[in-house]
């Protein structure tokens, strides 16, 4: 064998005739897969100034998905087709949310629609959603053209080059094995499609990803079509589950079939992808397809006549959430992945463009943790992936609610230790694995999921929830709640370089907040230091990977001498609040649960109902209240004699739908919401828990510093709104004098003052209590108005001052 992956000379000449160039021993990224995202990616990066980037392709240039995707180079727009009245609101939904955002795209009417596309059949078309900049590209050229960038700018694409092997260096770099040689490389991307998960195997992960069976279908010539004097639009029929489009002067088709009759190709998932698998095609099963081809044909009725010339069946890669699996990967250094693309040619620019910029300057140009490769865990088994894989590939054209919930492979066996007892009494919702109660049913109630753009079956039993947590006492899980445990001789150190805040002393709590260098939210955490130098950290469950990754980062190039674990599945979390759970709790311990004894943010190890545990007086509804944190196994336990003390004092169990009212009223930002790495700290209002004057230099505190010395642009606003049977999600588009102002992050119905209320970003100069707003809802402009914050005080804050008052 060769030092370090250097052949003999004599080889040289082999290798040169193969590859067509001279081989590289050492790169800064290297790029694994050919298809069109990572040869976007080599473009982005090598247009972007990074010497040294390779791409490593084992056999052609659009090999496997991107080869047989629909082809062609043309813009003649798009129209998603309403008709049904459901998906017209969620067609003004969507558009809720595009205004301010600036995208060239609008609701059009059913004579524009036949305007556009004289074909159709519109007995049912109720409204369409146009975008003239739509349309579609041939995938082979577009992948050719990056490459021929990338090679301009210095980037050197290698194939056939198959990976066989891939080690890691202790300093953090990748050993890459090709039958040509090896490559050192700083960092790695995964972008192989289909071959994901036997890349991701090489080192110890199984990426959730599947390959399905996709299908479409060409026509002849159709006199009707080849008699238009403008190119068709592309449509996409939302009920009929398929899009359909002009090809030369016949038809394209392809449909989303619903997962009893849709195919996976799990026998790759099991037994790996055949070798030598490039461009190779599924056979084609138009019967199993027929029920889209006849509601496209009552849509489009000139495909009745049309002759079916050819009918592709192709692999392309499914995630359990259809979204794909994009940026670092926790658990090795310098690993990311670009995979999971169901629609690799549509996404490969922004990805590309996207990428590249977060290598090159060290964190996301914006923020993208719905893609983010750590979402998922080890929770993501096989039968798991290929049941949502199914459900995902039905969902592409269902009805997109608000508070949507998909059922398909729950439960993981990520259940927290009271789920057994809580699942036939609420509303469930999924959260990292997790099964976490949103509401609870009482007799009488309207049970079950149903889903609306407006106030529905949830709504009452969510604010007789609130009203619990306000008058009596309520239990809530919170085990999905992501927990590290950090201690070592530099645990203090890393923490005060991670985060912005300071670090609590022994046995108190604090929030802090982990900045990006350029001073944008990437993270808030709640910390309590347990011992000298040991550190509980709690951040949310879709944080959990998220935050660990950005850490343990920090802690390898930093040589810190710490040591951090996940805790996360150890340890369930149970949240009690109310005025009542003082009384409650003290019934079942010896610790004395006064205010003079345990102050808010004090953190203590008690022992409830015989059960060793800890407990932190906090509360994220704003009531009074604790967390307390239980082994897992003792979690039941723990629940059943709470719920037994609390008898006399009517305590009942309560959801994350009341818990997110409540935390509205009081004022508390949410992290993804008011706060990620769109927003700073500043403008988001955090400036509390902010400390400029620490004497650690905290990662972004010299951007904020900056940004503080130029003043803000924007502020988060506290907004209540005249709305009827509609409530404010996030992200609705905010009007002032027909013009576009700024957003909304998070609302809800604020059942203690029984209006609408959300936070919302406007410009500094419409901060001003009582300034006057519009918010777009379901297509029409409700009444807003900024008010001071909060709207409910907090427990604390209404303590003190009755305290205050009376002295």
């Amino acid at each position: 064998m060769w030092e370090m992956g250097k052949p003999p000379r004599a080889l040289f000449a082999l290798y040169t005739m193969v590859l067509g160039k001279r081989w590289k021993d050492a790169a800064e990224t290297v790029i694994i897969g050919g298809g069109c995202v990572g040869v976007s990616l080599a473009y982005h990066l090598a247009k972007a100034g990074q010497k040294d980037v390779v791409l490593l392709e084992k056999s052609e240039l659009t090999a496997g998905s991107t080869w047989h995707a629909a082809v062609g180079f043309h813009q003649p727009g798009s129209i998603r087709i309403a008709s049904t009245p459901v998906r017209v609101d969620e067609l003004k939904y969507q558009m809720a949310r595009t205004h301010w955002h600036p995208t060239p795209q609008w609701l059009i009417t059913p004579e524009k629609i036949k305007e556009l596309f004289p074909l159709l059949n519109m007995d049912k078309v109720l409204a369409g959603l146009y975008n003239p900049g739509d349309g579609h590209i041939d995938p082979y050229s577009l992948t050719m053209a990056l490459a021929a960038g990338a090679r301009m700018y210095g980037a050197q694409i290698y194939n056939p080059a198959l990976v066989s092997g891939l080690t890691p260096t202790s300093d953090g770099k990748w050993d890459v094995q090709t039958p040509h040689g090896t490559i050192r490389a700083n960092r790695i991307v995964n972008a192989t499609g289909f071959w994901a998960r036997e890349v991701g195997q090489q080192i110890g992960f199984d990426h959730p990803t599947i390959p399905v069976h996709h299908q479409y279908v060409v026509t002849a010539t159709v006199p009707e079509v080849k008699a238009l004097k403008a190119e068709l639009p592309v449509i996409r029929d939302l009920e009929g589950s398929y899009y359909l489009r002009q090809e030369r002067d016949g038809l394209l088709f392809g449909p989303y079939e619903k997962e009893e009759k849709m195919v996976l190709q799990d026998s790759w998932v099991r037994d790996g992808v055949p070798p030598g698998f490039g461009k190779e095609l599924f056979e084609s099963d138009l019967d199993r397809i027929m029920h889209h081809v006849e509601m496209a044909m009552e849509m489009v009725p000139v495909l009745k006549n049309a002759d079916i010339i050819n009918i592709v069946s192709g692999p392309i890669t499914y995630t359990p959430d259809l979204l794909p699996m994009v940026g670092p990967h926790q658990g090795a250094r310098n690993y990311w992945t670009a995979i999971g693309f169901g629609y690799g040619v549509i996404h490969a620019g922004g990805i590309g463009k996207f990428l590249s910029d977060w290598i090159v300057t060290g964190e996301p140009p914006y923020d993208l943790i719905e893609c983010d490769p750590n979402r998922y865990g080890k929770w993501t088994t096989v039968p798991y992936l290929c049941a949502k894989a199914r459900e995902s590939y039905g969902f592409n054209n269902v009805v997109g609610y608000p508070k949507e919930e998909r059922f398909a492979g729950r439960p993981t066996n990520r259940t927290s230790g009271v789920y057994e007892l809580l699942k036939g009494k609420a509303s469930m919702g999924f959260h990292a694995g997790w099964e976490q109660p949103h509401w609870f049913y009482k007799p009488g109630d309207n049970a079950g999921y149903k889903p609306s753009f407006r106030r529905t079956n949830w709504f009452g039993p969510v604010g007789r929830e609130c009203k619990l947590v306000m008058e009596k006492v309520g239990v809530v899980d919170l085990t999905p709640f992501g927990k590290f445990m950090v201690k070592g001789k530099d645990s203090h150190k890393l923490l005060d370089r991670l985060f912005a805040n300071t670090m609590p002393k022994v046995g108190l709590t604090n929030i802090s907040h982990m900045l990006t260098p350029t001073g944008r939210v990437y993270a808030e955490v709640t910390i309590t230091q347990l011992t000298p130098g040991e550190f509980l950290l709690i951040t949310g469950s879709g944080s959990e990977l998220h935050d660990l990754r950005w850490m343990e980062k920090e802690v390898a190039e930093g040589a810190y001498d710490v040591d951090i674990s996940n805790v996360t599945e150890d340890i369930g979390v149970l949240g009690v609040a109310g005025p009542k759970a003082r009384d409650v709790l003290q019934k079942l311990t010896q610790e004395d649960m006064s205010d003079a004894s345990f102050k808010f943010l004090h953190c203590k190890p008690i022992q409830l109902g015989g059960i060793n545990l800890r407990a932190i007086r906090i509360s994220y509804t704003g009531e009074l209240g604790w967390e307390l944190y239980i082994p897992h196994k003792d979690m039941a336990a723990v629940y059943q004699a709470i719920m037994a003390a609390g008898e006399d004092e009517g305590i009942d169990n309560f959801g994350t739908y009341a818990m997110s009212s409540l935390r509205l009223e009081k004022g508390f930002r949410g992290w993804g919401a008011e706060m990620n790495c769109d927003t700073n700290p500043l403008e988001a209002g955090l400036d509390y828990f902010i400390k400029l004057n620490k004497h650690a230099d905290f990662i972004g505190k010299a951007a904020l510093q900056e940004i503080k010395a130029k003043g803000l642009k924007r502020k988060l606003s506290y907004i209540t709104m005249e709305t009827d049977d509609v409530d404010p999600e996030g992200n609705e588009t905010i009007w002032l004098n027909g013009k576009v102002v700024g957003n909304t992050t998070s609302g809800a119905y604020s059942y203690t003052t029984q209006q609408s209320l959300a936070f919302a970003y406007l410009p500094v100069e419409l901060c001003s209590v009582g300034q006057k707003v519009e918010v777009e809802m379901l297509g029409r402009k409700y009444p807003a108005m900024v008010v001071q914050e909060p709207l409910v005080l907090t427990e604390p804050t209404r303590t003190r001052l009755q305290k205050k008052s009376k002295a």
